[in-house]
């Protein structure tokens, strides 16, 4: 589920749709969070489609670390790229703010956190050399990301939290922890899905 304080606007012809903050997102807030109405396809079931249709789900899809793809109910799928995002991720299932999201600013990510099944090109941005997202782009820049996190948790309890009912059962004492600063936050290279271990199970 994405912020309540979000919507979907059209942007232009070239990028089509974003999603933009209505109020005031402080850093720290968690943007979205992965939730029971989120669909979830495993890699067969993709496979088996048109590929009309497989194109277009895997167009709006997201892979977990286990391989599996996500598809968000809501406008969360419509959330655009930039290399210097707006969210982050985390190995909770749920992202960030990153920093202070303005009324009218974009939320956007890092792609490079999605498990991408082939190269993502992007637009050119002032801040950034880079010019597409890579599948694997998570083992290269996850010391970043890691950074980011870490420090939008340390606002975590100082914010308004209107999704962290929704954070997994499993994760909400460590994430408490997290933001009480007694425990260090896990690695968003935890949700890294290493093809490589899959192909060798299968052969």
């Amino acid at each position: 589920m994405i912020h309540p304080h979000t919507e979907l606007r059209y942007i232009n012809k070239l990028i089509g749709y974003g999603v933009f903050a209505t109020k005031f997102i402080p850093k720290g807030s968690i943007t979205w969070v992965l939730d029971d109405l989120d669909q979830r396809f495993e890699p067969s079931y993709i496979w088996s489609l048109n590929p009309i249709l497989r194109e277009k789900l895997i167009k709006y899809c997201y892979r977990d670390n286990q391989g599996t793809y996500i598809l968000c109910w809501d406008i969360a799928k419509f959330v655009n790229h930039s290399f210097n995002s707006s969210c982050v991720g985390t190995a909770y299932k749920f992202e960030l703010a990153a920093r202070d999201i303005h009324p009218g600013e974009e939320l956007t990510d890092d792609y490079g956190y999605l498990n991408l099944d082939k190269p993502f090109y992007c637009l050119h941005e002032t801040n950034s050399s880079r010019t597409k997202v890579m599948p694997d782009d998570l083992l290269h820049y996850y010391p970043e990301l890691d950074r980011k996190a870490s420090e939008a948790m340390k606002d975590f309890n100082h914010v308004e939290q209107p999704l962290k009912k929704l954070i997994g059962n499993k994760f909400i004492d460590k994430i408490n922890a997290v933001a009480e600063g007694k425990e260090q936050m896990d690695s968003i290279l935890n949700v890294y899905y290493d093809r490589s271990k899959k192909l060798k199970l299968v052969g």
